[in-house]
């Protein structure tokens, strides 16, 4: 399928607005303009009954995490979100829309974690930090009104991989036991594919951003086959969460979704999958540009209501809560 006509007037602003790709910025550059991209897509932020700030102990020190929370007493289902942005790129502000949303259409208590960013931290830094996070909060969820037998992980694009490879950690560990996993365009497979047959277009996300950022992330190219990296390397991926894998049909990172996918479902693992006809990379974080970001939001929504079970948290009618930064 041809591109959506909404990611046709996307490109073209882009275009007009003489975008410069994230590669061949600065790495301070790429950082500042990969926020106001998101921002500026994302649409006007939900209000949300509790957003607040705070730290857990990490493996390189504390780690921030921002913790939206829907209205509703007692402790709540809580989904633990890495935001993307290769590893490299991102904060806990990249995915504040998206939590907002989640935490109010699930509903769920939202957490985003700060992992610490390459080329300052390779591999696994980001991963360790990830997997402490889930550990601190299903052993102190009193403290975060969680309600530990009923945790998940997710995450986009790179942190689709960080959530991928933290439920292989935590079976490994025996624990916490995960409710689900939302992989939405994750990277599974950091080996180096063949070179593009043509020209890369360089106003999307394309494989010159893929190699980009797996340089930054990976401090040797034989770190690619390890599993946690590359998820679909690993030998056994049976017990693991269910999974809902979000693809886009015009992304580079698609097949090895839905590979992953693929990979899950032969393991056992109750596993949904889906590909937005006409979409590019980033679309589920950019719902003020495009109706399939919505959707997707929504998808995702409804697989973590579904997979939480009943005694969901019911916000108020009407406005779900108030604005809170």
């Amino acid at each position: 399928m041809a591109l959506d006509p909404q990611v046709v007037a996307y490109r073209a602003a882009r275009a007009a607005a003489g975008t410069v790709p994230l590669y061949r910025q600065t790495l301070a550059q790429a950082r500042a303009a990969d926020l106001a991209a998101i921002r500026a897509g994302g649409g006007d932020p939900e209000p949300v009954h509790e957003v607040r700030d705070a730290h857990v102990p990490g493996p390189g020190g504390p780690l921030p995490v921002r913790i939206h929370r829907p209205a509703g007493d007692g402790p709540l289902p809580t989904l633990l979100y890495f935001f993307g942005g290769g590893w490299t790129l991102g904060s806990v502000e990249t995915a504040d829309g998206i939590c907002r949303r989640l935490a109010n259409a699930t509903p769920c208590q939202v957490v985003t974690v700060g992992y610490r960013l390459a080329p300052e931290h390779r591999f696994p830094a980001a991963v360790q930090d990830c997997h402490a996070a889930l550990r601190w909060i299903a052993t102190h969820a009193d403290e975060f009104g969680a309600d530990p037998d009923r945790l998940a992980v997710g995450g986009d694009s790179a942190g689709g991989n960080l959530a991928a490879a933290v439920t292989l950690l935590a079976r490994a560990d025996g624990g916490p036991r995960l409710a689900a996993q939302l992989l939405v365009y994750p990277n599974t497979d950091q080996r180096p594919g063949p070179a593009p047959a043509g020209e890369e277009d360089p106003l999307l996300f394309n494989r010159h951003s893929v190699a980009w950022y797996r340089g930054h992330y990976l401090a040797d190219p034989g770190d690619a086959a390890d599993p946690l990296a590359s998820p679909l390397l690993a030998e056994d991926l049976s017990g693991l969460p269910p999974a809902l894998v979000v693809t886009a049909e015009h992304d580079p990172l698609r097949d090895e979704g839905e590979r992953y996918a693929d990979r899950l479902r032969a393991a056992g693992v109750p596993t949904e999958v889906t590909r937005y006809p006409g979409m590019i990379h980033g679309f589920f974080a950019m719902p003020g540009v495009f109706d399939a970001g919505r959707r997707a939001q929504e998808q995702a929504a409804a697989f973590l209501r579904d997979r939480f079970g009943p005694q969901l948290p019911t916000a108020p009618a009407g406005v779900t809560g108030r604005a809170d930064d």
